[in-house]
Order: structure tokens, then C-alpha cells, then sequence
């Protein structure tokens, strides 16, 4: 029996390689090896929570965690892998000093030949991670219908808190929201998404950037305006010898007011009262300091923000002054004499001497000359209740025509005769 198994042994080894050889081309003719490619294989970061209790914050550098796979295998196999099959880890707790990682390609459920890749490690950015806090700002877009203003925008908070890698955050210097108010005529209301800026106003986007908030609530209040004139008055007696010069002056003589425009339509003028001016005893100009606010509803803001609602109203006051006038009799005419009557002047009369009163400015723009004065004759007789005249001598009223910011002090008449001409007696 041993003869017979050792018997032609060297043939007998020869035909078993030959049937092992036989037998893998079969199966290589019914299975040959073959190969997949995929493109963007996501490389998935594993233990990045390392970095974190240290307190850095990392990111990838030049989409190195992606890379392109091929995969060699029987084509059995490769008929059934799928880009979800492979997996490509980069671990950083192998992080080198020069924060890179090598990435292990491996395939699930699936035994494979070899594995190639254009991308053999992931480059990171690794930085301190850091936060600040920094004002919130909100900003309108647009413009509102015309008579209409912008009074006020404000928002829920006025800071946020952002964190991220150190170079990062400190490329940001504000944060802001905007509205837009394009033909509103009433006040608006929203969440408005929030948006870093550098100092020059540019937009900072940057994935590692956290906000605490992303979003804050922001309210335009739009209010009608209308421009409305200040009148002043005034009450009260000056002191003897002085007279108001009729002049009433505010240091503004208008003020634009905001409000809703029902509120606005039933204002036209703001008014300081007369008791709020009083000029009683007073020998020169009287100012007084008022504040607007005290003269419009709660609900009226002043259109300029920078106005405080206070103006300066002044009642200007100047000493009364005289003149000495010399008024021709040829300029005082009488009327109402009876018919059969003439008047002649007591004395060698040529002028009527007058003296009148009153501001600088008026007194001394009289002209003597233009002065007229007249007697109501027939007013007298029935002042005196006479029904008829008689010839003599009388003293008549007399009035001149002067204006209302002159006065005369006494009451003015003039020494005349009545008489009856002989040749009509």
C-alpha cells in the first residue's frame, strides 16, 4: 500500500499544482479583480473632543477631508460596495506637531485587495478658542413715506457674545440687524437675523464662529411729523414810566413735532400762556426761560432729538419818553359850528403847543408838520347841553390825530371865541 502512494510521486506532485493552478485560473476567469472609484469621501474626525477640554478649536485646512478612493477587489465584491460602505478616519489624538493626521481607509462588510487615495493625512488649523462680547447696533434700510419719521429703533438686547478660534474673533468688532422701512407710515416690528461686521464695516461669515443668540427682536417706532409756530404772551402792568414795546420774540419761532397724526391734527400752535409772561412792574425787557414740554400731550415728541423743548421768550419793555410839538393852527380844523357862527383864536395864537408820550422808535418818527387836530363843535353843545350857541368865550376839546403808540397825558382843548360876524347880525 505504501509502494502505491509513493509510487510516481514526483508526477503524482505535478499534477496536484497544475490542478491548483488550473483551478485559480477558472476562478480568476469567473472573478477577475476589478476597481471603484469615489470622489468627496467625507474623512470623519474622530476624539476631536481632545481639543476641546484643552480649549483649542480646530479647522480644516484646504478641504483635506475629502478624498478620492479607489477600491480593488473581486468584482463580486466591488458590485456591492457603495460610498456609504467606506470608512476614512482621521484620529486626533495622533495629531503630529505639525497638525496633520493620517486618514486609515477601511471598507464595511466587505474584504477588499487594497485600498488608494489621493489624500493620505488632514491638515488642521488649530488655534485657541476664545469668546468676547460686543455691541449690537440696528440699522433701517430705506425711506419711510414722506411726513413721516424714523423717531426711534431699538432692540431686545444690545450685546451678544460670540466665540471661536482667536484670530477670528478678533476680526469682529460689531454686530447688527436691519430692517426694512420702505413707505412705512407705522411703526414695524420683527426677529431680525443677526450679522458680525469688521471695523470697516465689512460682513465677517466664518464657520467657527459661535453666536449665544442668532437672532433679536427689533422694533421701528414711525411717527408722523408737522411743524407748528410758538406764540407767546403776556400779562401784567410795567412799571410807571415804561411801556411794552409790542414786541414778543421766542428763540425759536417754530418746532417740528412727531407724533401719530390723529394727535397732530389738533394741534396748530403752541401757545405760552399770558400768565406764564407776567410783566407786572417790570422796567426793562422780561425773559423768561419755558419748557414746550409743559404745553403738548404726553404723547408729542420733538422731531429733533437734540432739542430738550426749551426756548427764550422775551417781552421787550423801553422807557416812555416825551416830545414838545408845535402844531400851526392853520393844521386844526373845526366842524359842527352853527351856521351864523365864526371862531376865532383867543390871543395871538400862531401854534398849538403839544406834548406826547411814548417809545423812542414812534415818538421820534412824528413829523410836526403832518399833525392835524380837529373840534367836534356840535359834540361840545351837546356835551354841555346847549341847544344854541352864544357868543363868547369858550374851552373845546381837541383831537389830534395821533397814532395808538402815542398818547398825551393831559386832556388837550384850545381857548376860542364864538362870534357872530357883524354884517350878518
Amino acid at each position: 500500500m505504501k509502494k502505491k502512494l509513493t509510487h510516481n510521486l514526483g508526477l503524482k506532485l505535478i499534477s496536484l499544482a497544475l490542478a491548483f493552478v488550473l483551478w485559480y485560473l477558472v476562478v480568476q476567469i469567473n472573478d477577475p479583480t476589478d476597481s471603484v472609484s469615489f470622489n468627496n469621501v467625507q474623512v470623519r474626525l474622530v476624539n476631536t473632543e481632545l481639543l476641546e477640554e484643552t480649549g483649542k478649536v480646530y479647522e480644516v485646512l484646504e478641504g483635506t477631508d475629502k478624498a478620492r478612493v479607489k477600491i480593488y477587489a473581486p468584482r463580486s465584491v466591488i458590485s456591492q460596495i457603495r460610498e456609504t460602505d467606506i470608512v476614512a478616519e482621521a484620529d486626533v489624538s495622533k495629531l503630529t506637531e505639525i497638525n496633520t493626521i493620517v486618514i486609515n481607509y477601511d471598507v464595511e462588510n466587505a474584504t477588499v485587495e487594497r485600498i488608494e487615495s489621493n489624500q493620505e493625512v488632514v491638515r488642521l488649523n488649530v488655534e485657541e478658542k476664545v469668546s468676547k462680547w460686543i455691541k449690537l447696533i440696528s440699522n433701517t434700510v430705506g425711506e419711510v413715506a414722506e411726513g413721516y419719521m424714523i423717531y426711534n429703533t431699538s432692540l431686545d438686547q444690545t450685546n451678544i457674545e460670540i466665540s471661536g478660534p482667536k484670530s477670528a474673533v478678533a476680526n469682529v468688532d460689531y454686530a447688527a440687524v436691519e430692517m426694512g422701512v420702505t413707505g412705512a407710515t407705522t411703526g414695524l416690528s420683527a426677529n431680525v437675523d443677526i450679522q458680525l461686521f469688521d471695523t470697516e464695516g465689512k460682513r465677517v461669515t466664518h464657520d467657527q464662529i459661535n453666536k449665544n443668540v442668532n437672532s433679536a427682536y427689533m422694533t421701528v417706532d414711525v411717527l408722523a411729523t408737522k411743524s407748528v409756530p410758538i406764540e407767546v404772551k403776556y400779562s401784567g402792568e410795567v412799571a410807571e414810566g415804561y411801556m411794552p414795546t409790542g414786541l414778543v420774540e421766542s428763540s425759536i419761532t417754530e418746532v417740528m413735532l412727531a407724533a401719530k397724526p390723529s394727535v397732530l391734527d389738533n394741534i396748530s400752535v403752541i401757545t405760552i400762556p399770558e400768565e406764564r409772561m407776567d410783566i407786572s412792574g417790570a422796567e426793562g425787557n422780561v425773559q423768561e426761560i419755558i419748557n414746550l414740554k409743559e404745553y403738548l400731550p404726553d404723547s408729542v415728541k420733538f422731531a429733533d432729538k437734540s432739542f430738550n423743548g426749551k426756548v427764550t421768550a422775551t417781552v421787550y419793555v423801553e422807557p416812555i419818553v416825551s416830545r414838545d410839538l408845535e402844531v400851526p393852527i392853520e393844521n386844526i380844523t373845526f366842524t359842527g359850528i352853527p351856521q351864523e357862527y365864526e371862531v376865532e383864536w383867543i390871543g395871538n395864537v400862531e401854534n398849538y403847543n403839544l406834548t406826547i408820550y411814548g417809545l423812542w422808535e414812534y415818538i421820534n418818527s412824528v413829523q410836526q408838520e403832518t399833525i392835524t387836530g380837529s373840534v367836534d363843535v356840535a359834540a361840545y353843545m351837546a356835551q354841555q347841553g346847549m341847544e344854541e350857541m352864544v357868543q363868547g368865550e369858550y374851552i373845546v376839546p381837541v383831537s389830534f390825530n395821533l397814532t395808538e403808540n402815542i398818547r398825551v397825558d393831559e386832556e388837550l382843548s384850545a381857548s376860542v371865541r364864538f362870534v357872530i360876524p357883524e354884517d350878518e347880525e
